[in-house]
């Protein structure tokens, strides 16, 4: 069966040994998140996680939601569920207390999302899409607005959406024809037609704000006629309670491969009354924000979903009974032995392994960036900050997705057989995980958007900031003879990224399908770099609790794990470089017509 216990234990240990999080509580308005309160809010966040989510996740998924006449019904249990979750408060975790939220570090958000996604990846889709939600309304909105809408977002009693794709336009937002016409009161009519709208329609809130990408009138076109409108689905009251029904309404839910527990339907608005966010043609910078938040919660999700399906590949693997181990009888006194002697199913777990516990500290030293970024009172500090998250943010969407996905198809495979059967529950694994690799731009659009947009921003800074924080390690730790054999393969792959870099460099100008065919390689390459510098900092991290005489048997698996992602993970950055420097010649080569 599919077991999830929360990994408590190895996130305090990334929290507080690898990253210090014990900073945090010298930023501006994060004064009272001491470690001890950060352990505190996640050990509660783990309960909810374990007794409230974990068991409705294959019941939702058996159910799914049903939609007759515009009105959705999620399953059985979702909706008492949801007003636990809501009065236990963890819809405000880090948002702003001038709108009600507790105003913890971005960093406890990340570990409780991981959290969430791994006992329930469905159902945390509606409080995810809330939180991006209120993101970009509280980055972008007015007083007005923000005061009308912030706090039922930060208290849950509303949840949020976000309204981009249409039925002819994905990616290609410069295609979407939906329209805003202005109203005397300064209000907005929007008509058109929305599809994929994750939460779009659902009873677990008494209201839906959608934040909705719209033309104006007179606007350009392409993407920079783009403008953000905030559509609830009841309009509010002078007194903040839901009034009148708007011109808002869903057409139908999609039937779909997974998640099957989240709400993912067509919107129809007909006239909907709605208000600006931000400038007129800048919606697109506004959504980005939401975007860019949701696509680091979706890497999360990739995470989340790798240590459920590790957990429960460990689980089988100790008590399936198959086999004798090629060393001889480990189980003397039975038929057979549990199948992890066997060096294949060790292969299998140690891949899960090695990629959550690096991916948990990849992503939580994000979350700390996000918190100096926004709150560090030296202006360089926080540009730095930036610059990493930017860079990074495609990196973890594709990477951690892609890899949530293996490492559930790696569980199915543990299972044998038996992962192919529905009720053992690693089979949901699979289905759920494949969407994450696709919605919030497809991890090749997140590939395109490393090479296009992030490495070569501001001349080049970010990547420069990133190598140098890589290349400073390696230079601080290369003479210590205890973590030579981490810092040495990391100081290779750091010169195949720089490597790959420059070819592209010097070829992409004369031909841009060559930097089309690097991007996949190339992010692939720098995030198991980048996964490589953590395991780094956990070797350390390892190395001194070791010294100081703590939990000797934690602190050596951490180093096996560290030398089996070295010695048989991180030398695929070699044959990645070789097919970067390849070129795309023979991607482009066969005439479109042939295929």
């Amino acid at each position: 069966m599919a077991v999830y216990k929360a990994p408590l234990k190895d996130i305090r240990f990334v929290m507080n040994e690898v990253l210090d999080v014990s900073r945090l509580a010298t930023l501006p308005g994060c004064e009272d998140a001491t470690p001890e309160t950060i352990e505190a809010v996640v050990g509660e966040a783990a309960k909810v996680c374990e007794n409230l989510l974990f068991p409705l996740n294959r019941s939702g998924d058996e159910e799914g939601c049903t939609y007759e006449n515009g009105v959705v019904r999620t399953p059985k249990g979702f909706k008492d569920a949801y007003v636990q979750y809501r009065e236990g408060g963890w819809t405000s975790v880090t948002a702003d207390p001038a709108y009600g939220g507790q105003g913890l570090p971005a960093t406890v958000g990340f570990a409780i999302q991981e959290l969430i996604t791994a006992a329930n990846q469905a159902f945390g889709m509606y409080p995810g899409l809330s939180h991006g939600a209120y993101e970009a309304l509280h980055r972008h909105g007015s007083e007005e607005l923000k005061k009308r809408f912030l706090p039922k977002l930060v208290d849950g009693t509303w949840t949020g959406t976000m309204c981009l794709t249409e039925p002819h336009c994905g990616t290609d937002l410069g295609m979407l024809r939906t329209r805003a016409e202005p109203r005397s009161d300064g209000s907005y009519a929007i008509t058109g037609t929305k599809i994929f709208i994750s939460a779009g329609e659902h009873d677990l809130a008494e209201n839906i704000v959608h934040l909705v990408l719209a033309r104006l009138p007179d606007a350009p076109g392409g993407t920079k006629g783009i403008t953000l409108f905030i559509v609830p689905k009841f309009m509010p009251t002078s007194s903040g309670a839901v009034g009148e029904r708007n011109g808002v309404r869903c057409g139908a839910i999609e039937h779909k491969m997974g998640i099957k527990a989240s709400s993912t339907c067509v919107m129809n608005f007909d006239g909907a009354i709605g208000w600006m966010v931000g400038e007129a043609n800048k919606g697109l910078n506004a959504m980005f924000v939401m975007m860019n938040a949701a696509r680091l919660g979706v890497g999360m999700q990739g995470l989340g979903i790798a240590e459920t399906a590790y957990q429960s590949s460990v689980g089988y693997a100790r008590d399936r009974i198959q086999g004798r181990s090629l060393t001889g009888p480990k189980n003397a006194g039975g038929p057979a032995d549990p199948i992890i002697f066997h060096p294949d199913v060790r292969r299998m777990l140690m891949i899960q392994r090695s990629f959550t516990e690096g991916a948990r500290a990849l992503a939580l030293w994000v979350g700390m960036l996000i918190d100096e970024a926004h709150r560090h009172p030296d202006a360089d500090k926080r540009e730095a900050a930036d610059d990493l998250i930017q860079l990074l943010t495609p990196i973890i969407k594709a990477y951690f997705t892609d890899m949530g996905s293996e490492c559930a198809n790696l569980a199915v495979q543990t299972f044998g057989g038996h992962g192919f059967i529905r009720e053992h529950g690693v089979e949901q694994l699979v289905r759920d995980a494949r969407i994450t690799q696709l919605y919030e731009g497809t991890n090749g659009i997140q590939a395109l958007d490393l090479v296009g947009r992030k490495l070569p921003m501001k001349g080049g800074r970010a990547a420069q900031r990133l190598l140098g924080e890589m290349s400073g390690f390696v230079a601080a730790h290369k003479d210590d003879a205890r973590m030579a054999e981490f810092v040495a393969p990391l100081e290779k792959a750091l010169g195949r990224v720089q490597d790959s870099a420059l070819f592209l460099m010097q070829n992409a100008m004369k031909n841009p399908d060559e930097a089309g065919a690097a991007a996949t390689d190339l992010l692939r390459l720098m995030a198991l770099t980048a996964m490589a510098f953590m395991w780094n900092r956990i070797a350390l991290a390892s190395l001194k609790g070791l010294a100081t005489g703590g939990d000797n048997g934690f602190y050596e698996a951490k180093l096996a794990t560290a030398r089996f992602f070295m010695a048989r993970v991180l030398p695929q950055t070699v044959s990645l470089n070789h097919q970067i420097k390849a070129g795309g010649a023979t991607l482009m080569a066969l005439p479109a017509e042939a295929f």
